[in-house]
């Protein structure tokens, strides 16, 4: 395995992060400490959900209090707002995929060819992250509600087997997800809300959760059978007494980020997209 590779790293939540709970905020403290760069250069692809301002604005509100150099490409908006998508994506440190439908999010990358730039930014080292359909997207395949009902549908594959999100929130998607997996499609993981999948190369090293109690599973057939095993969860909630120079809540990060950028940046349009 080459360096490039041998550092190759996928963060894969089940819900939550900068547009959910204030309490998923450590989750992002772990995003931008995916690259040992001291200002890690972190891009959002909010393409799951259409490019909504409003998430693109707690993404710059959440990691900025965290020193990193942020950009965010919106695919809806190339026409008004070129940019070279190969040159950017392979430059940055970590790659955030936001979430909304999996399905709409595939077809639209691989119109403009973002799923091949984003094979090849992991295979370069560059980090991947995501939440919901932007953490099923990196696996075989997962269970999307695009069409209300929940479905499968094929993901890049850079991960082997399947995952599901919102696990201990959608009881019906859930019981979608076992029913495939008892069906034939690959076993994999099945991930609550605040809780995160830490994979080094094809390797699963970690599972994180800022919320007490929330978890993750392995799910498969052994045997003929289904099995749902719990995986151990490491919290990382800040534990209270924590130093007062650091914000209590996620809230604070995002007050504090717009109290330093409301001079130069009072709307999406002073942001430039890139």
């Amino acid at each position: 395995m080459s360096p490039a590779g041998s550092r190759r790293r996928i963060l894969a939540l089940g819900g939550g992060g900068f547009t959910s709970s204030a309490e998923d905020w450590p989750l992002d403290e772990l995003t931008a400490s995916l690259t040992s760069r001291p200002t890690p250069r972190i891009c959002l692809l909010p393409t799951a959900s259409g490019d909504p301002e409003e998430q693109i604005r707690r993404f710059y509100a959440a990691f900025e209090p965290l020193g990193c150099e942020l950009s965010h490409i919106s695919l809806f908006r190339l026409g008004t707002h070129p940019v070279n998508l190969r040159e950017h994506l392979l430059s940055r440190d970590v790659i955030y995929v936001g979430g909304g439908s999996l399905l709409n999010l595939l077809a639209l990358w691989r119109v403009h060819g973002v799923d091949a730039l984003l094979c090849e930014a992991w295979q370069l080292g560059v980090a991947l992250c995501g939440v919901s359909a932007g953490s099923m997207c990196w696996f075989e395949a997962g269970v999307t509600r695009t069409y209300g009902r929940p479905s499968v549908a094929s993901g890049l594959s850079l991960l082997r087997g399947s995952n599901s999100v919102h696990y201990g929130g959608d009881p019906v998607r859930r019981a979608a997800y076992r029913s495939a997996v008892a069906e034939g499609i690959p076993g994999g993981y099945a991930v609550e809300d605040g809780v995160a999948l830490l994979f080094a190369g094809q390797e699963l090293v970690d599972v994180v959760s800022s919320r007490p109690g929330a978890r993750a599973y392995r799910v498969q057939l052994e045997g003929g059978a289904l099995v749902e095993r719990p995986l151990e969860a490491r919290e990382i909630a800040r534990p209270p007494g924590s130093p007062p120079s650091a914000p209590v809540s996620l809230v604070e990060f995002r007050e504090a980020a717009q109290r330093r950028s409301r001079a130069s940046r009072n709307s999406l349009r002073s942001i430039p997209p890139v």
